[in-house]
């Protein structure tokens, strides 16, 4: 498995006070050096971490992948047809959440969804969908014509070390393997942390784990070279 960091709430860091410190493109280059092998970045409607303007550096900088998260938004796209990054990751967005909730209804929308990635899939963006574990949306992702699905792992994150924790593990390691069974590949994120990361261990066929906030959270106290470099170790 690789490691993707997201370095959005480096951003979160500097936009509290409306400066230009911490620099997530300079994150992003020490997560590089540090063994991630891509950076993700979600670019959101409303500009709350990453701006327009770290999404176009990052563009000429990155040695490895960058990998953009974004909702079905027309100015988005723009942006990503334009820059074209290696891969993009299509979230579901609501403006009062605090982070992503839950995984994109592909099943729901199978139309809209097909609609907005084929500009993305004919400009040799590779497309990923986060969905949820669930048996209907992987099958309707498979149809949209997307190479990834990326499986959220929150639901398993909030019920680690409890009474439910494998039934939802179980979940990943189904849509995984279904997934990989009609020509998708799998990654996985969210929620994902130094404790419960080892048990992607036992899904075979992971390519990638999109991990951010626990990596920025121990960077606090550890420092961000530490902390991506123990990350890598963990999931190797």
């Amino acid at each position: 498995m690789l490691l993707g960091v997201n370095i959005d709430h480096v951003a979160t860091l500097r936009n509290a006070r409306g400066g230009v410190e911490p620099d997530p493109v300079k994150a992003a280059a020490v997560c590089e050096q540090n063994g991630a092998a891509s950076i993700t970045t979600h670019l959101r409607e409303d500009r709350r971490h990453i701006k327009d303007r770290d999404v176009y550096t990052l563009t000429r900088t990155l040695t490895t992948k960058l990998n953009l998260e974004m909702a079905m938004a027309e100015d988005i796209q723009k942006i990503a047809l334009e820059i074209k990054p290696y891969s993009i990751c299509l979230v579901p967005e609501k403006r009062q959440e605090i982070t992503t909730e839950g995984g994109l209804d592909v099943a729901g929308q199978l139309e809209k969804v097909s609609e907005f990635i084929k500009p993305l899939l004919d400009a040799g963006i590779i497309v990923s969908l986060f969905i949820d574990p669930a048996k209907e949306q992987v099958e309707a992702s498979k149809k949209t014509g997307a190479q990834f699905i990326e499986m959220h792992t929150g639901a398993y994150a909030e019920a680690y070390g409890k009474k439910n924790e494998e039934a939802e593990f179980q979940k990943l390691k189904q849509a995984a393997q279904l997934a990989q069974q009609i020509g998708l590949n799998v990654n996985a994120g969210h929620g994902l942390n130094y404790v419960n990361v080892h048990r992607m261990h036992e899904i075979e066929g992971l390519v990638e784990l999109n991990i951010g906030h626990s990596i920025i959270s121990r960077a606090v106290f550890t420092g961000l070279p530490e902390a991506v470099s123990k990350m890598v170790e963990l999931i190797k």
